[in-house]
């Protein structure tokens, strides 16, 4: 869900994100946030995910499923990692900076899904609109809401989440935990 209500808090976490990312370049650590002259909003709790693009393709992808820091603070430390500490990812350059896009999505409390099996657990996703959380002892992964524009399909969506979590594509156990949450997101303009 891209969000049109709060157009200038969006702004603000996308300027954040992308200033944590040019001081990264320059320092090798987050942005340093002082509070006074930010919006109330961007002092409250909430967990983030900052996404990276270069040239349509993920370049990084980093964020926190638990509100444990103020939002403006969440939003860039989630974007220096998503630059600099994605494991999947080089660190970003200096020159793939202009290029890049980014993403920040600011996601709501996670809510603990209790289901009796597959089929339930298929039945109470809304395709478009929920992240997933899938946990099993030690181990959790996520997919955000936007995964869903590439994986329209629930059971298509969960078998790369189990993969995703280190899973048997077709695993499942009375052990497995599930949580779904929203996120509003907010994208700089290509």
């Amino acid at each position: 869900m891209h969000s049109t209500d709060q157009p200038d808090l969006g702004a603000e976490l996308l300027r954040l994100a992308r200033n944590s990312i040019e001081h990264g370049l320059a320092h090798g650590e987050p942005l340093p946030i002082r509070f006074a002259g930010l919006p109330d909003a961007l002092a409250n709790p909430a967990a983030t995910f900052t996404t990276l693009r270069l040239e349509g393709s993920l370049r990084g992808c980093v964020g926190n499923l638990e509100a444990t820091r103020p939002l403006a603070r969440d939003v860039a430390h989630t974007a220096f990692r998503a630059a600099f500490r994605d494991p999947r990812f080089d660190p970003v350059v200096d020159r793939e900076l202009a290029a890049i896009r980014l993403e920040v999505s600011v996601l709501t409390p996670l809510e603990p899904l209790s289901v009796s099996d597959e089929a339930d657990l298929l039945e109470k996703l809304e395709p478009g609109a929920d992240g997933l959380v899938i946990g099993l002892d030690t181990r959790r992964a996520t997919f955000l809401p936007k995964v869903w524009d590439q994986l329209p399909d629930p059971p298509s969506f969960l078998t790369a989440l189990r993969k995703k979590c280190g899973l048997e594509s077709d695993y499942w156990s009375e052990q497995l935990e599930f949580h779904r949450y929203r996120a509003t997101t907010y994208a700089e303009s290509t």
